[in-house]
């Protein structure tokens, strides 16, 4: 037999010159996060802006001091802007020191010089990398979280509305898969609100406490900033202290009590958060798709132009926005898991520990951002299909019931021989014998004459799923009162509340 010839894929085929641009981080395979606000506040463009917001914050309260020229902030500034910091070309000279800021000082000073000359040689003055790096993240993170924070508080209000609207509609709650007794739809949603709530909070504590910038220098004693200044003539015994609190008001960051370039507490504490929101996210997206199921229908995700399309099967609407938030819970706590184990670092600054979070970092923002702008899409305009949530509530019969029947016998049967009886009555109705003679017979069953009980008089009360909500109702109006949000009906909801 001969062998077959491959052709090789040109698709596969290597760029040449080793500083060939190999394609952009457009998001093809991430669509939890393409096209929407939060990929903006965390591309490349972003990390660099906040790089250069850095320096110049640092070169402002340096001149404050009278430690450099006052210009040395605005020639920062224009040379960022000017168009000559090469993105492509700092990322590959990144990796001669294992980080992008050695290239990217280098190539911003050279820009300055042609700006400002005298501003060039006070550019990053008494810096290091870690400083720059950390706090451009915060930078970056502090957008990111504020976008997310924003998404929470419509998604918040959208399932407050949503819980009060169905706060007595009785559903079918499921375990483990299966029917087991009868809820309200509210409830199902406070569910999904409690956790929304909880996201929020974390996100707003973390915004109100603010992030921190970092100033530590070489290894966080803050040495070479104290030379730099004492040299312009500074007379404070520690001026660097100062400087760092001029530095975090200049860029709107907290004032760390020391440097934290190996005391990662900031980024455990975004990791936690931000995994938190994607698992918050991801339970409201779970139910939304066992839901919105073919043979299910309780809901369904809002419609628009070629959304949830499939490439072969013209007949299908894929709940494409609960896939998208799913998706994202599940990458979350993998990512946010690298960043907690990066607090385990040696000495003062770490080798490996700090260059691990970087982009680790940036997917837990690019994914908690993602999933919370298309949570709030899909809160907004869930589909709930009230018929259908009825159907659903009688497909078991009796049996949703049972919980119910078996504590209204266990006074006259004892609980064993109560729940026995129940479970005998209810495999009865399943195959078709009506509710009262399946219980009747199974009570003869059990010992009692006749299969008489007080509790076939109000068997019609029993069998009622909508007499058996228990405290849902004022459980729904504790959630809603914590989310604080205006909890009237929803016009716009009550409309899709049919069957489309």
């Amino acid at each position: 037999m001969s062998a077959r010839k491959v052709r090789p894929s040109r698709a596969g085929k290597r760029p040449s010159g080793p500083h060939r641009a190999v394609g952009t981080d457009s998001g093809l395979l991430s669509p939890v996060w393409a096209g929407t606000p939060v990929e903006a506040v965390t591309s490349d463009e972003a990390w660099l802006a906040a790089m250069v917001e850095f320096e110049a914050a640092l070169a402002t309260a340096q001149a404050h001091l009278g430690a450099v020229p006052a210009a040395t902030a605005a020639a920062i500034r224009a040379a960022g802007d000017g168009g000559g910091l090469d993105l492509v070309e700092l990322a590959r000279v990144g990796r001669e020191a294992a980080n992008p800021v050695v290239g990217f000082v280098k190539r911003l000073t050279e820009l300055v010089a042609g700006v400002d000359p005298d501003a060039a040689g006070h550019v990053h003055a008494g810096c290091t990398s870690q400083d720059v790096l950390d706090s451009a993240a915060m930078l970056v993170a502090t957008s990111a979280l504020n976008l997310v924070r924003d998404d929470l508080v419509r998604i918040r209000a959208a399932l407050t509305a949503l819980a009060h609207d169905h706060r007595s509609t009785p559903a079918v709650a499921r375990t483990l898969t299966q029917h087991a007794v009868p809820t309200t739809f509210g409830a199902k949603a406070a569910t999904w609100l409690t956790l929304v709530c909880d996201a929020h909070d974390r996100v707003d504590a973390l915004l109100a406490a603010g992030l921190p910038v970092s100033m530590g220098g070489a290894a966080g004693t803050l040495a070479s900033y104290h030379d730099h200044l004492k040299a312009a003539g500074a007379t404070d015994d520690h001026p660097e202290l100062g400087l760092a609190t001029l530095v975090a008001d200049e860029l709107g960051l907290a004032r760390p009590a020391l440097p934290w370039h190996a005391v990662r507490t900031p980024i455990a504490d975004l990791a936690a958060v931000l995994s938190f929101v994607g698992g918050a996210l991801g339970k409201f997206a779970a139910d939304v798709l066992v839901l919105s199921r073919t043979e299910i229908a309780e809901v369904s995700e809002p419609a628009a132009v070629g959304r949830g399309q499939s490439s072969t099967m013209p007949q299908k609407r894929n709940p494409v926005l609960s896939v998208l938030v799913a998706t994202a819970a599940r990458q979350l706590p993998v990512y946010a898991l690298v960043l907690g184990q990066s607090m385990v670092a040696e000495d003062e600054r770490s080798s490996g520990a700090w260059h691990a979070e970087w982009q680790p970092l940036r997917e837990c923002l690019r994914l908690a951002g993602g999933a919370s702008h298309t949570a709030a899409e899909l809160a907004e305009g869930l589909v709930v299909v009230a018929d259908r949530i009825r159907v659903n509530l009688s497909l078991t019969g009796s049996s949703l019931v049972a919980e119910r029947l078996s504590v209204a016998l266990g006074q006259e049967l004892g609980r064993q021989r109560a729940k026995d009886a129940v479970t005998r009555a209810v495999r009865d109705t399943e195959k078709g014998m009506p509710a009262a003679q399946a219980l009747r017979r199974a009570l003869e069953q059990a010992g009692l004459v006749d299969g008489r009980s007080a509790c076939l008089d109000s068997l019609d009360e029993l069998l009622d799923p909508a007499a058996y909500l228990g405290a849902a109702a004022p459980l729904v109006d504790r959630a809603v009162d914590r989310a604080g949000t205006a909890a009237a009906p929803s016009p716009r909801r009550k409309e899709l509340e049919t069957t489309p």
